[in-house]
């Protein structure tokens, strides 16, 4: 048996097929409530509340009917909010207010055109809901371009009519999102959505209820004892420079950018340690990456590289008829030998992935950050002391989630320590 109600149109347009708003059917020993909710902006496939209530009799069917007309409430006030803004909107006033780095709004505008306004931007930001956000992840997790499924060639060299064989035309290829991007384009809704919360253009943020795809829990791969010796030793024989640059982030986990960013004047030889504020990225000095200054202690060897190093930039500076002073970059190019330029972050990296494609090494620059965190962590250096180092937040809870695996093996250690100190018993 069904109840069925008046037609209505597809979101606030008249559907040609006219359809029934809802009705209740029966399914077994239950009835089932179904309410037609509109279609899915993303995947274009209509859109149904329901719900199940047990029983046939006729308090079952009254409670079906409070369910329907609790439906229909839903439903209407969704369509007669009133809001003429739209998600594109929404997303402009956000980028235009936010504070971020000049890094990180080129990206987000990448996604923000590319991705998200293609599919969402045109929606009021009142009719966005967890469900539909959720849909929108998932087909980018299918296909980024988000395609219907059906076959076709990609994107004509040229729309002059031509011989696609000639021209290496391809078929298209579903290629769905990696989950830590998908992961950033939800944080750019997030955002978005709770500004529009706070701005009072809606109640809540439907992005804090949706489920965004998992993170993969983190594998630090770094180079193994062996290969960082072959490594740092291989740096030495390109020249000084570029052996104590390496050396320095072995033995200290420093970032890139704070690494190019470095002054004479945050280190200190005499104390042995270097005082960490600054950073380099896009071609700007900014605060560190958390925002917050960090002290690092130094071994003496790394303080004897360090002193014959600045020896080589003073001289080196006197050469081209400048002046040494404090405030010059430790690290400079091979080209920029005043060294009141930083050593190319990019460049930096390259060199490196370079020298070890050189040396048959399958690693980057940032694994030598994870060498030295593993390296301490191993020798039974506690991990409160490793966080500080590495400048990671939290009390060290970011260091235990990513070097998980070491903290584990170096608490063994702690406790067969603690194990062998014990007084042995005789055992029967």
């Amino acid at each position: 048996m069904a109840v069925s109600l008046s037609t209505l149109s597809d979101m606030g347009r008249v559907s040609a097929a006219r359809r029934p708003k809802g009705n209740i059917r029966e399914r077994g020993n239950s009835l089932q409530v179904r309410y037609f909710a509109g279609r899915d902006p993303v995947t274009g496939k209509d859109v149904y509340l329901t719900a199940t209530i047990p029983g046939r009799d006729d308090a079952a069917y009254r409670k079906a009917e409070d369910k329907l007309a609790e439906f229909r409430t839903q439903v209407n006030k969704q369509r007669s909010a009133e809001s003429s803004v739209s998600l594109s909107y929404a997303l402009h006033e956000w980028m235009r207010t936010s504070e971020i780095e000049d890094s990180t709004r080129k990206t987000y505008v990448g996604y923000i055109e590319r991705t998200i306004k293609p599919a969402v931007g045109g929606l009021p930001v009142k009719k966005i809901t967890p469900r539909i956000l959720e849909s929108f992840y998932t087909e980018l997790r299918r296909c980024r371009v988000r395609c219907d499924g059906k076959p076709y060639v990609e994107k004509h060299v040229t729309d002059e009519p031509h011989d696609c064989v000639e021209k290496k035309c391809k078929p298209h290829v579903c290629k769905g999102m990696a989950a830590s991007t998908v992961r950033q384009i939800h944080s750019i809704l997030s955002g978005t959505l709770d500004a529009a919360a706070r701005w009072e253009w809606i109640d809540a943020s439907p992005a804090q209820l949706a489920r965004r795809p998992k993170q993969k829990p983190p594998q630090p791969d770094p180079p193994t004892p062996a290969e960082a010796a072959r490594l740092v030793e291989e740096a030495f024989r390109m020249d000084d420079d570029w052996g104590t640059l390496v050396w320095l982030v072995m033995t200290t986990g420093m970032r890139r950018g704070e690494l190019c960013g470095l002054r004479f004047n945050r280190v200190d030889l005499d104390a042995e340690l270097i005082d960490l504020r600054r950073n380099w990225v896009g071609g700007k000095e900014k605060d560190t990456k958390t925002h917050q200054n960090r002290r690092i202690a130094l071994d003496s060897e790394t303080v004897a590289l360090l002193r014959e190093h600045r020896e080589r930039v003073a001289e080196r500076v006197r050469s081209v008829g400048g002046e040494f002073t404090e405030d010059l970059f430790v690290f400079s190019g091979t080209r920029t030998l005043d060294h009141k330029e930083p050593y190319s972050p990019n460049a930096v990296t390259q060199r490196y992935k370079d020298m070890a494609t050189r040396l048959g090494i399958d690693t980057h620059l940032h694994a030598l950050r994870h060498y030295s965190a593993t390296e301490l962590l191993t020798a039974g250096v506690d991990l409160r002391t490793v966080a500080g180092r590495l400048g990671h937040g939290g009390g060290g809870a970011t260091t235990l989630r990513v070097y998980a695996a070491w903290v584990a093996a170096s608490d063994r250690k702690a406790a067969e320590i603690l194990g062998s100190r014990m007084p042995k018993r005789a055992r029967k």
